[in-house]
């Protein structure tokens, strides 16, 4: 009638209405000469639909809405005039059987503040953006181009990074205010990108943001889509990435939510065997209904489109992929060939992953992929799922695992922290430490290091560097770069007071120093994906607890070699083997004053000598310290 056609309704049933979001949801418009908002849902099984807000005074009946042709598809639509910005509103759906659904909008732009329910109308269609040299970049860029650039993800809860003291509301730091003061700290720090958890619109705190109701809205926490669209246009003007969680997997079973919507089983699959996930409590999305397909797929690339995202962290791509997921037997339905692979959860990550990167090739697409799925990264035309990169979560526990030992057991552990390099070319991998390591009893990264407490800052500063050395993209979630003490928790800020002592402070000025010495050498991110990047001096310094490898730039003539000690022993006789005769420059030494250590007159220069070690033609002697790190430029050249 006023904007859904017939067309429209062809494309969202072949899950091909890639502009969803500009039709579904409401929208300002001026029909035969009067402005207002036209209101567009899909409830197919509803008897009757009508819209209630506050520009009818909640009336039940004032604002029903028609359906669309063709009617089977099940499109509901009605314009209402003189519709302000910011005016709540909620869907009246009237069941087959005559039950009264109050349901949230799942078009909508912008939600009502929890513990509010009702959806906001908003503008979506009119910012300013001043982003242009970055989008112009980014979207002249290949994904194979993207794999060789530097990405260094600085993971954030926005409500509990920082929150005004003293304040009778949440005191949650809006939008703009943190594009005055999170994005200044990223910068600061060395980080190339922020990826914000919980921005999606979800009920629940506790949840922080993995149920979602609103798909297609920023979360009213902290503004109006207006704000987050501004805080995105800040980073960009400061040349940092944004990176949003993004969860498909699931969604909770609120009564104003997307569950049962229109009396029936509609965004979920209708067998709760397939349906449900019993240990989560949530509704799994119903992958085989292309109308569904489409309502994520329109969210993701809204995200992108209307909101200049530069990539989606996609949540729990595990549970998507396997119909057993956390289920029993009998909890479950194998899928056509009796295999435990969700067939239709497959194709939906070939087709979303390859339409988004094939639209915006320098946008990310990552799957948080906690299993040996195979060819997560790999291209839809040879089977794989298509994303960008992949969290390495092997890494992650192993990594882990290692640095919780006592150092005296960790001779016996070598390997926990070298097998990642013998798979690290199966996929484009993403080093994570991550929010779901720091919660649930599962001590902060501090708290995890074994020793005193002086040992404790040592061996973390030593793991940081591990990690800003090995192969892969990296990131860090907020908090642990100072060593935050405690674990975090979404109702409160990190300890920002703990940079009042000094050994949190070089923590900090330990990651800042990683962070740029990372961004500022390609041979750290350039060749991620190839054994030409990297090379193992030695691997196998099992009894003495150290590594040392090489990394290698595509040209030779940016390369750098670290050396990390994991035990509190001091190697004074300690030599390091080197490929080439040239001077190595010392750019990185852990026992520096800078960093707590008390180093004042150690060379800086080394000149390898003729005596081989390592399996290296030359070597160069450096006094290795308890939990040392050291780390070389040189050229091949």
């Amino acid at each position: 009638m006023y904007q859904f056609t017939e067309t429209d309704c062809y494309y969202f049933g072949q899950a091909t209405h890639y502009d969803i979001y500009k039709k579904m949801g409401a929208h300002f418009r001026t029909v035969q000469g009067q402005k207002g908002v036209c209101f567009t849902v899909w409830a197919p099984h509803a008897r009757e639909v009508y819209v209630i807000g506050e520009f009818n005074g909640w009336n039940e009946h004032a604002n029903r809405m028609e359906r669309v042709k063709p009617e089977e598809m099940g499109v509901y639509e009605t314009f209402i005039p003189d519709v302000k910005e910011g005016q709540l509103y909620k869907y009246l759906i009237i069941s087959d059987t005559g039950e009264y659904l109050y349901k949230a909008d799942p078009y909508a732009s912008y939600a009502e503040m929890r513990p509010g329910t009702a959806s906001a109308v908003a503008d979506t269609e009119h910012f300013k953006w001043t982003d242009g040299v970055w989008m112009k970049k980014r979207d002249s860029m290949t994904q194979e181009e993207l794999l060789t650039k530097p990405m260094a993800i600085y993971e954030c809860h926005p409500g509990s990074w920082m929150r005004h003291p003293g304040r009778m509301d949440d005191g949650f730091y809006s939008y703009r205010e943190l594009a005055k003061t999170l994005i200044d700290y990223v910068c600061e720090m060395g980080y190339t990108h922020i990826e914000l958890m919980g921005i999606s619109e979800y009920p629940f705190d506790g949840s922080w943001g993995y149920q979602v109701t609103g798909y297609y809205a920023p979360t009213s926490r902290y503004g109006t889509p207006a704000d987050f669209a501004y805080f995105v246009n800040e980073c960009h003007k400061k040349k940092i990435g944004v990176i949003l969680d993004w969860v498909p997997a699931h969604f909770p079973k609120d009564a104003h939510g997307l569950a049962n919507f229109d009396g029936h089983p509609l965004y979920e699959y209708a067998d709760p065997r397939k349906g449900e996930h019993p240990d989560w409590g949530t509704k799994i999305f119903d992958y085989g209904k292309n109308e569904v397909k489409n309502f994520l797929i329109g969210s993701a690339l809204m995200w992108v489109d209307n909101y200049h995202i530069d990539g989606l962290r996609v949540d729990a791509v595990a549970s998507m992929l396997y119909l057993n997921y956390g289920k029993q037997d009998g909890q479950w339905v194998p899928n056509k060939y009796g295999g435990k692979e969700n067939l239709e959860a497959i194709e939906f990550f070939k087709h979303i992953n390859t339409l988004i990167t094939g639209r915006y090739p320098g946008v990310a697409m990552i799957a948080e992929e906690s299993t040996a799925w195979p060819n997560v990264t790999g291209s839809a035309e040879k089977d794989g799922l298509n994303f960008t990169y992949k969290w390495n979560m092997g890494w992650m526990h192993d990594f882990i695992d290692y640095m919780k030992l006592d150092p005296y057991f960790r001779k016996d552990n070598h390997n926990k922290m070298t097998f990642a390099m013998s798979y690290n070319y199966a996929e484009n991998y993403i080093l994570v430490l991550s929010h779901d390591e720091v919660v649930h009893l599962k001590c902060s990264m501090l708290r995890k290091m074994s020793g005193l407490e002086g040992d404790k800052f040592r061996n973390l500063m030593a793991g940081y560097a591990f990690m800003m050395g090995h192969s892969g993209k990296k990131l860090l979630f907020m908090g642990q770069e100072f060593a935050q003490a405690e674990e975090w928790s979404e109702k409160r800020e990190l300890d920002w007071y703990l940079l009042d002592n000094p050994n949190h402070k070089k923590v900090q000025d330990w990651m800042k120093e990683l962070l740029h010495i990372y961004k500022g050498n390609r041979c750290l991110y350039e060749q991620d994906n190839n054994w030409n990047g990297f090379e193992w001096i030695n691997a196998d310094d099992a009894e003495r607890s150290i590594f040392s490898f090489i990394r290698k730039s595509k040209d030779g003539k940016n390369n750098l070699i670290f050396v990390i000690n994991f035990t509190p022993m001091e190697r004074t006789d300690y030599r390091l083997g080197v490929p080439v005769k040239k001077n190595y420059k010392l750019i990185l030494n852990s026992e520096d004053p800078k960093f707590g250590g008390s180093d004042t007159n150690r060379p800086t220069t080394y000149k390898a000598q003729e005596s081989p070690c390592d399996g290296q033609p030359y070597s160069i002697p450096y006094s290795l310290p308890p939990f040392g790190v050291a780390v070389f430029k040189f050229s091949y050249i």
